[in-house]
């Protein structure tokens, strides 16, 4: 575990790529953790959404975490994920990462049993207070059907001292300000949607848990880099040749469409556990490889085939 933590910057949440037998692929996912940290992203994200979490066993759960900790081997931090909607599971699963090594964790909000805020106030202090790394939540009611409001992450930031951020996706960025003004800049806020990142950190947060980082793990980092260094003319310029690939990773639920785009360049098989699967419409194939070939033309993507 890192002592000198930042949470500034670009946090790739990882793929979890899986063998064409739907195996857990540990050669290929060491590769892409290297190629990852040589291009210079803040940290690293495993078992979060876009890591398909949700259909992982507890072993595989566990043994993913493990395995990007060991090949990260204290280069980046590692923030895992470790939420569930049942608070047990995620203390157990929360305390199995501070075990194996990892620096923070990223707590989703409980989904499908809709807490009140008393209930998810409840929850997360619970968790932060079975741990003692960093925690950050993962605020995403598209998701999970209920929003962590303000008020009520202005309390476990005072209540919970290693409760320091948050990731939010909300998509709603006047909320992300009420945050930031409500925590006077002492809690943490990074953007879950790529396509927000700059408009986030222009008022006054820290950078973006990544999606697209997954392709341009180089090309975000230094437009993040220069957004955060006050060069913004030149962070805008970058995000303009990123900003159609943003929309294209959701053009079907994430991560279908930033795997197959690891696919296509061999980072992964296209191999997705269901209820996830390859596009449901070919279309959408063709948009996305359009801008990963504009994307490419510039010299943006980081290749492995």
């Amino acid at each position: 575990m890192r002592k000198d933590i930042s949470f500034k910057g670009v946090f790739t949440a990882l793929i979890t790529p899986f063998t064409k037998k739907d195996l857990l692929d540990e050669d290929m996912l060491q590769q892409i953790i290297e190629t990852q940290i040589e291009s210079g992203v803040s940290g690293l994200v495993p078992c979060g959404t876009t890591g398909e979490s949700p259909t992982l066993s507890h072993d595989e759960h566990d043994r993913v975490i493990a395995l990007t900790v060991k090949y990260a081997a204290g280069r980046v931090p590692v923030i895992a994920g470790t939420g569930s909607n049942a608070t047990s599971e995620a203390v157990r699963l929360s305390r199995h990462a501070q075990d194996a090594g990892a620096d923070a964790v990223l707590l989703v909000n409980p989904y499908y049993n809709k807490p009140t805020q008393k209930g998810l106030f409840m929850h997360f202090r619970d968790i932060a207070d079975n741990v003692d790394i960093p925690c950050i939540l993962y605020n995403i009611q598209g998701r999970t059907g209920v929003n962590v409001e303000t008020s009520t992450m202005q309390a476990l930031s005072k209540a919970c001292p290693n409760i320091v951020g948050v990731k939010e996706a909300s998509g709603s960025l006047a909320q992300m300000k009420a945050v930031i003004e409500a925590t006077h800049g002492a809690f943490h806020v990074l953007s879950g949607d790529d396509n927000l990142c700059l408009d986030l950190i222009e008022m006054g947060g820290d950078g973006v848990i990544s999606v697209g980082s997954n392709m341009c793990p180089a090309y975000i980092s230094k437009m993040v880099a220069l957004a955060l260094s006050g060069d913004m003319p030149g962070a805008r310029a970058m995000e303009a040749n990123l900003s159609a690939f943003f929309k294209a990773c959701f053009l079907e639920t994430n991560p279908i469409p930033i795997k197959t785009a690891m696919a296509r360049y061999g980072w992964c098989q296209e191999s997705f556990r269901l209820p996830m699967c390859t596009f449901e419409n070919e279309e959408n194939r063709a948009k996305l490889y359009a801008e990963l070939d504009k994307l490419d033309a510039l010299g943006a993507l980081t290749r492995r085939v």
